[in-house]
């Protein structure tokens, strides 16, 4: 069994695309089935009844080596055997996964030429990356008398991604029930199976699309702001036990939290 943080439990086909990262390698699985493009059924996934969870930490069997469909190296073959959730993993905890890349997956386009994967060594052919996402907006597109969420994101580095198809299935219910994201997101962005357009010219492209996403709270985002500072954890104590005669952020009240976040964020590294 694998241990796996899930960072995307994604729309693929009427079934689902799963992955996340082994916190014992930092390194990106997504577990596939046998089916053509393998999308995991609701058969193997699901947990007693239920949908993996993103930040659940799930055990999964998985084999040593996995179809890649001819450019992703994420994947490994589903192995016979259940599947299982330890526990929850917290939000802060996964920002040390967000690559210092150049780019949102090798280009400031919305799509990777599956060429231009074929064209790198295996291990370099990124089709999952989480991103630190400052500003994240979204919008609805209608589509077949239905609509399709389309989300924009920019990171603290400056990098974007536009109008990228939104297919977390749990944050598209919130877009759809009026909820609108507030804070900065961790966002998980994926490759889509090869998808040429009926007016497309040139190589295959595999579009970028926002697979999971996960709200930071203020209490979060004071971590960031530490991390962002070079401030350690007793240094943040310090200033809690200064300021407010305490201990730990927890301890705060939720007035103390937007001060303090406040106050990371008006000061300069």
């Amino acid at each position: 069994m694998t241990q796996v943080i899930c960072l995307a439990n994604s729309w693929k086909h009427g079934e689902r695309c799963i992955a996340g990262i082994d916190p014992s390698t930092g390194k990106w699985i997504r577990p596939v089935s046998n089916l053509d493009d393998g999308r995991v059924p609701a058969s193997i996934r699901c947990i007693q009844g239920q949908e993996p969870a993103l930040l659940d930490i799930l055990e999964i069997p998985v084999e040593t080596t996995g179809s890649d469909f001819g450019f992703e190296s994420e994947n490994l073959t589903i192995a016979s055997g259940k599947w299982g959730r330890i526990e929850k993993f917290q939000a802060t905890d996964v920002l040390k996964y967000c690559g210092s890349y150049p780019y949102i997956l090798h280009n400031s386009n919305k799509y990777v030429n599956v060429t231009y994967l074929q064209s790198l060594p295996f291990q370099e052919r990124r089709t999952l990356q989480l991103v630190y996402a400052k500003n994240f907006s979204v919008q609805s597109i209608p589509q077949g008398g239905g609509q399709k969420w389309k989300g924009t994101l920019e990171t603290n580095t400056g990098q974007k991604l536009t109008n990228a198809t939104i297919t977390d299935p749990v944050f598209v219910k919130k877009l759809e029930f009026g909820y609108y994201p507030q804070n900065p997101c961790l966002v998980t962005v994926s490759l889509s199976m090869p998808h040429r357009p009926d007016d497309w010219e040139g190589d295959d492209p595999c579009w970028k699309i926002i697979a999971g996403v996960i709200e930071l709270s203020a209490s979060d985002l004071i971590l960031v702001e530490m991390k962002r500072l070079n401030w350690s954890i007793d240094q943040g104590r310090e200033y809690l036990q200064r300021s407010y005669n305490k201990r730990s952020r927890q301890q705060l009240t939720s007035s103390e939290i937007t001060e303090f976040l406040n106050y990371l964020q008006s000061q300069s590294f």
